[in-house]
C-alpha cells in the first residue's frame, strides 16, 4: 500500500505547494512595493486634510473652574433630584434608614447624629457638621475623603451634579 511512488508523489506535492507560495510571494512583491522611499522620496501632498483643530486648541487657555461657592449659588434642586436617583439605593428623604441613614435634615445636622443608624467612625474623625461645603467634599470622593467609611459609593464627578444634589437635600431639609 506504502510504495516508493507514493512516497514521492507526496514529497513532489509538498515541493510544487512550496514552489506556488514562493512564487506568490515574489509576485506579490513586484507588484506592491512596501520599501521606503517607493516614490523618489519626495514629500507629496495629500490628497485632502483632515482638520482636527490641534493647532487652534495649543493657543486657547483653559478655562479656570469655579470653585464650590459659585456653582453652588446657582445650583438647581430639580437637577439635584434627577441626580440624587444614584443615591436611592441606599439613602432615603423619608425619614427611614435604608443601608444608608436617611438625608432629610442632612444640611446642617451633626455629623452621626441619626440616632437608629450605625456609623463607621471614620466620617466622626474628619467632619463636624454637614454643612455644604464638606458635603461637597464627602461627594466628590468619600473612600478617600473619609477613609475607613462605609460609604462603597465612588462619588460625583462633576462638581454641578455635586452641588445640585447638596441644593436638593437642602430643600428637603426645610
Amino acid at each position: 500500500m506504502f510504495d516508493t511512488m507514493t512516497g514521492t508523489k507526496i514529497i513532489g506535492g509538498l515541493c510544487g505547494t512550496l514552489l506556488v507560495f514562493l512564487l506568490g510571494n515574489w509576485a506579490a512583491d513586484v507588484l506592491y512595493d512596501t520599501s521606503a522611499g517607493g516614490h523618489g522620496g519626495e514629500e507629496h501632498a495629500r490628497g485632502y486634510v483632515i482638520d482636527t483643530g490641534a493647532d487652534e486648541g495649543a493657543a486657547a487657555e483653559p478655562e479656570p473652574e469655579m470653585s464650590f461657592e459659585e456653582v453652588f449659588a446657582s445650583a438647581d434642586a430639580g437637577r439635584g433630584e434627577r441626580v440624587f436617583n444614584k443615591c436611592r439605593a441606599c439613602h432615603k428623604v423619608d425619614g427611614s434608614n435604608g443601608t444608608g441613614p436617611h438625608l432629610d435634615g442632612v444640611v446642617g445636622r451633626e455629623v452621626g447624629a441619626v440616632a437608629d443608624f450605625s456609623y463607621s467612625g471614620a466620617l466622626k474623625e474628619n467632619f463636624d457638621v454637614w454643612t455644604p461645603e464638606n458635603l461637597q467634599a464627602f461627594l466628590e470622593d468619600p473612600r478617600n475623603t473619609a477613609s475607613g467609611t462605609k460609604m462603597s459609593f465612588a462619588g460625583l464627578d462633576d462638581i454641578e451634579d455635586r452641588a445640585n444634589v447638596i441644593a436638593y437635600l437642602q430643600s428637603v431639609s426645610e
